[in-house]
């Protein structure tokens, strides 16, 4: 079977002999071989063509040996096909134009007269490459489109590391159906930007997306807020009000904090959530609802059931869906786009000129524990931006002293210079990791209550 040529080769060549000859040679090889006498021609032919390689002359008759006229004609094609693939023809063997035709961008140069073995060698190597630019291109295009839609879908979440990428899969997965999904991760880390994400891409995203934080609720207006009350059912209620269950009818509700969650409340959540069905505090009516659940926690939920801090029944209805968000330590990529995002956001805000962070910024960032994740990012690129002088963010515009690591801190505490905030965050630091992040056990070695423990997190960034 006859093999199929491929290639379109253009060759731009002051003298008229050389065009047949090489297009009479070329053409046994290449599927089409164009020849062109005028170099002014080439804007046009190289936009409307869009040749695989172009053999292009270095010296035309305005400049017989410099080949400044062909230096010319290479920048004009590359900045019209910046894939573009140029062999460089010239009868004088100067190596040294040679080496600057090549850094300047040609792929190759041929010297007249030329072996037709050697010649056809050359063009057959420029065209491979070419067709590696293309698919190169053809990738990078994909990618783009691929970021772009990302955007679209996840446009609060900022992200492009291997870890994200996987996350956004998961999110385009799971959306599309009504599964429970528990999102685990430290604090700060953007929970509920991705309970949003799966809500916008999800059946539901017309209807409302209804968020409780539980850690805030206390256990005497847990199913006022969840379940709703009748008018009477206690002293301040003076009408009947609907929870957020109820509010969140048809639509999405995201429980933040689930592992704050006292066993006693778990069991009447679990049983809303069992049977499709709540009761307002005061009434005796049965109200079905139809909810998507998205359950987020900073918490071991796995730890604390084996620990009976938290049911295990509970535990399989939220967590059909299991996403787990990696801390900012673990995403380096990202920093940067984090770090430049924000400061767009907050040089608007602000109205500063600030167009990025320098690069010894950013270095110094992705060395950094951020123990309070995108958070703690957020609010030191803010406070920066407000004091800097600077118009490109510098390490000292971020970094003081209470940026050191968790490690470097506690060695530098002192009985000398103590600071209550320093010692405080280390000792909720310890209690933290000795007991796996369970807060209730943290809280009690710590001499504190659940919700005044978690208020210092909050406050510190843990």
């Amino acid at each position: 079977m006859k093999e199929q040529k491929t290639g379109k080769i253009l060759i731009v060549d002051d003298n008229e002999d050389l065009l047949k000859a090489a297009k009479i040679f070329l053409k046994r090889h290449f599927a089409q071989v164009d020849t062109e006498s005028n170099p002014g021609l080439l804007p046009i032919l190289v936009v409307n063509e869009q040749y695989d390689v172009i053999m292009l002359d270095m010296n035309f008759t305005k400049d017989v040996s410099s080949g400044q006229e062909g230096f010319y004609w290479l920048d004009r094609i590359l900045e019209l096909d910046s894939s573009a693939v140029v062999v460089l023809i010239t009868a004088y063997g100067d190596v040294n134009t040679a080496v600057r035709a090549i850094k300047e961008g040609a792929t190759d140069f041929v010297l007249k007269p030329w072996e037709n073995e050697k010649l056809l060698a050359t063009l057959n190597s420029a065209l491979q490459l070419r067709q590696s630019k293309l698919e190169v291109n053809q990738l990078k295009n994909q990618q783009q489109r691929f970021f772009e839609d990302m955007d679209s879908k996840f446009k609060d979440i900022i992200g492009q590391s291997p870890l994200m990428i996987k996350i956004f899969e998961t999110i385009e997965r799971v959306a599309a159906t009504d599964a429970n999904v528990l999102i685990l991760g430290e604090n700060g880390t953007g929970k509920e930007l991705i309970a949003r994400a799966i809500h916008r891409n999800s059946k539901r995203q017309r209807e409302g997306f209804v968020g409780v934080d539980l850690g805030a609720i206390t256990t005497t207006l847990f199913e006022s807020e969840l379940f709703g009350h009748k008018k009477g059912a206690f002293t301040d209620a003076k009408e009947d009000r609907a929870g957020r269950f109820e509010q969140a009818n048809k639509g999405t509700l995201f429980l933040d904090e689930i592992g704050n969650l006292p066993l006693a409340l778990q069991s009447k959540l679990l049983a809303a959530l069992q049977n499709r069905e709540i009761t307002r505090v005061g009434g005796n009516k049965a109200i079905p609802v139809n909810i998507r659940l998205i359950s987020a926690t900073n918490m071991s939920v796995h730890n604390m059931v084996f620990e009976n801090q938290f049911r295990q029944d509970l535990l399989y209805r939220i967590n059909t869906i299991e996403i787990t968000l990696p801390p900012l330590r673990e995403r380096l990529e990202d920093i940067p786009l984090l770090a430049n995002h924000f400061i767009e956001i907050y040089s608007k805000k602000y109205s500063k000129d600030i167009r990025k962070a320098g690069e010894a910024l950013i270095k110094r960032m992705q060395k950094y524990h951020w123990p309070g994740n995108i958070r703690e990012l957020q609010h030191s690129i803010e406070r920066a931006v407000i004091m800097t002088t600077h118009s490109v963010l510098q390490p000292e515009d971020l970094f003081t002293q209470k940026h050191l690591t968790p490690e470097k801190q506690e060695e530098m505490v002192s009985l000398d210079h103590l600071n209550i905030e320093d010692v405080e965050k280390i000792l909720i630091r310890k209690a933290l990791q000795k007991h796996n992040g369970h807060i209730t056990r943290a809280a009690e070695e710590l001499g504190l209550t659940r919700s005044s423990l978690y208020r210092r997190l909050e406050r510190y960034g843990l």
